[in-house]
């Protein structure tokens, strides 16, 4: 598939509490996805440039939206974050590449604006141990 901008070709999909996918991506104004490795610096006084080493793999996304109580929307899924401790699985797709990763969300904030507008904030990190992967 060709270069691609992140308008219209992308669903977004987060599992509820009970671990029923929800695509939720008409709430969703916007996101950040991160998958980073740790690097171990491994250069020894005999070089003269540095030497790394790869080490886990990490996953993180930040998702931000437009509050929307409606059944198995937005504040559906993430009103539980507070009182469970359930993995949920962050399906991502655009053009037809995913990247699926089970997470923890560790917040559901709402903020309420001073223009009236009324928004939250949903911090998830990776849970399982797996390393993220497109496919």
């Amino acid at each position: 598939m060709a270069k691609s901008s992140g308008i219209g070709q992308t669903t977004l999909s987060v599992d509820d509490a009970t671990g029923t996918a929800r695509a939720i991506k008409n709430d969703i104004t916007n996101w950040q996805m991160s998958t980073p490795r740790g690097v171990q610096d491994v250069t020894g006084v005999d070089k003269s440039g540095n030497e790394r080493l790869l080490l886990l793999a990490d996953g993180s996304v930040t998702l931000n939206g437009v509050f929307n109580a409606a059944t198995n929307q937005a504040h559906d899924v993430f009103k539980t974050v507070s009182s469970t401790s359930v993995q949920r699985t962050v399906t991502h797709t655009v053009n037809g590449v995913t990247l699926a990763m089970e997470m923890v969300a560790s917040d559901y904030a709402l903020t309420r604006g001073d223009d009236g507008a009324l928004t939250f904030s949903v911090p998830l990190a990776l849970a399982d141990g797996t390393p993220p992967a497109w496919a």
